[in-house]
C-alpha cells in the first residue's frame, strides 16, 4: 500500500510560480512511475506530467510544456512539480498518482493506469 500526500498548492498571481510536492510512504516508491494530474471544475481529470521510476523519462501535456517541470527524489520518497509562468487556466486541483507496477520503463498516460492517488491540492491562479 502506498499513501501519497500533496502539498504546495495555493493562490498565486498569473506569471508566478509554485512548487508542488508529493510525499509517498512505502519503501517501493522508487520503483514506481509517478504522475501529476489536474482537474478543473466541470472538466475531466487530465495528465499534466509524468515521470518514470528512474526519472529518465518524462512526459508533459502540450499546455504546460516549457513551463512545468516534474522531478523526483527517490531518497526522499518525493515527486515534485515545479510550475512557472502560471496562467489562469492552470487553476485546478492537482493530484499526484503512483503506478504499482515496479520498474516499468515507460510512462503511463491515463488515469486508469495509476493505482494510488493523493487527496489533491488546490492551485488558484488569479489575473
Amino acid at each position: 500500500q502506498v499513501q501519497l500526500v500533496e502539498s504546495g498548492g495555493g493562490l498565486v498571481q498569473a506569471g508566478g510560480s509554485l512548487r508542488l510536492s508529493c510525499a509517498a510512504s512505502g519503501r517501493t516508491f522508487s520503483s514506481y512511475a509517478m504522475g501529476w494530474f489536474r482537474q478543473a471544475p466541470g472538466k475531466e481529470r487530465e495528465l499534466v506530467a509524468a515521470i518514470s521510476w528512474s526519472g529518465g523519462s518524462t512526459y508533459y501535456a502540450d499546455s504546460v510544456k516549457g513551463r512545468f517541470t516534474i522531478s523526483r527524489d527517490n531518497a526522499k520518497n518525493t515527486v515534485y512539480l515545479q510550475m512557472n509562468s502560471l496562467k489562469r487556466e492552470d487553476t485546478a486541483v492537482y493530484y499526484c498518482a503512483a503506478d504499482a507496477r515496479p520498474y516499468f520503463s515507460g510512462i503511463y498516460l491515463t488515469a486508469a493506469e495509476y493505482d494510488y492517488w493523493g487527496q489533491g491540492t488546490q492551485v488558484t491562479v488569479s489575473s
